[in-house]
């Protein structure tokens, strides 16, 4: 009878007599996190947008820091853009007075495409100079194959 009972008591264990597991599984987290990284990954390139211009290459030095570059563009059909808006050629002599006079601006980037007709590109140049801020043309470096 003792048995019996002995066996009733260890059959019934109460919560407490468990033993405590205090390890956090952390596998699916891990899983998360390295979606989420590729997902960061495959997208960053496409977020930073732009406008896609074939710039010449030349002899050059990289691009200074600045604070707020401020870049004028030139396709290859004529088009002038201020960063990223399309804007008629008579107007961004004054659109870059007003950029320079809200805010810290020293140099303008003239990006046109190596294609792109000389005429707009001469009057981008103009415009900065005219509007009085410097400007620096944006070039490939030249690579060695």
């Amino acid at each position: 009878m003792s048995s019996l009972g002995r066996r009733r008591r260890g059959a019934s264990a109460t919560r407490s007599d468990l033993p405590l597991n205090a390890e956090i599984n952390v596998t699916s987290l891990v899983d998360v996190a390295f979606t989420l990284l590729i997902i960061f990954i495959i997208t960053a390139p496409i977020l930073q947008g732009g406008i896609e211009v074939a710039v010449p290459r030349a002899d050059v030095q990289p691009l200074t820091a600045q604070e707020q570059p401020i870049f004028v563009t030139v396709q290859r059909d004529g088009t002038v853009l201020l960063e990223e808006s399309a804007i008629p050629e008579e107007e961004l002599e004054s659109a870059l007075r007003q950029i320079v006079a809200a805010g810290n601006i020293e140099r303008v980037f003239l990006r046109a495409d190596s294609l792109a007709p000389y005429g707009p590109v001469l009057r981008a140049m103009a415009a900065a100079v005219n509007s009085g801020v410097g400007w620096s043309a944006v070039a490939v470096p030249w690579t060695e194959n």
